[in-house]
């Protein structure tokens, strides 16, 4: 493991819409569940001193099962400055900067988001832990794929 350090870790955007309000609230018809969709992506620019900007970008679009009716969409973009130790080796760099640096901004990200849907009106949401090694393992194993296959 590379040793790194996140000098700071900070909330760069948020967005929280929530377009059929007052008219969910009032609307009293069986519209059944709410479905909850989760896309979480990173983004990473490098600089000089091997000085490294993690973007953790979560989300989160909760609809209605029957008429899919938008109740909140959320987007949350968290990052992370990170300053790592000198490494030759680029695979060991990409592990620690799209696994474990996004691993210790995921329970911010977490907590914005659970503290924003309780403060809206709607049930708290908690999203479930995240397996960035599975991600970075799925990823890879895509970009590794013939284009035939």
């Amino acid at each position: 493991m590379i040793n790194f350090n996140i000098i700071s870790q900070f909330l760069k955007d948020f967005s929280f819409e929530s377009p059929n309000v007052p008219e969910l609230f009032f609307n009293n018809k069986d519209n059944g569940q709410a479905k909850i969709e989760i896309g979480i992506d990173l983004q990473i620019k490098g600089a000089d001193n091997n000085l490294f900007m993690v973007d953790l970008i979560a989300r989160v679009h909760s609809k209605l099962e029957n008429g899919d009716k938008t109740i909140f969409m959320i987007d949350c973009t968290y990052s992370g400055l990170v300053q790592m130790g000198e490494e030759k080796d680029e695979e060991k760099k990409k592990r620690t900067l799209m696994i474990d640096v996004p691993t210790l901004l995921f329970p911010s990200v977490r907590a914005l988001v659970s503290r924003m849907t309780s403060e809206s009106g709607f049930p708290m949401f908690t999203m479930q832990p995240i397996d960035f090694e599975q991600m970075y393992e799925q990823k890879k194993a895509q970009t590794q794929q013939p284009a035939n296959a």
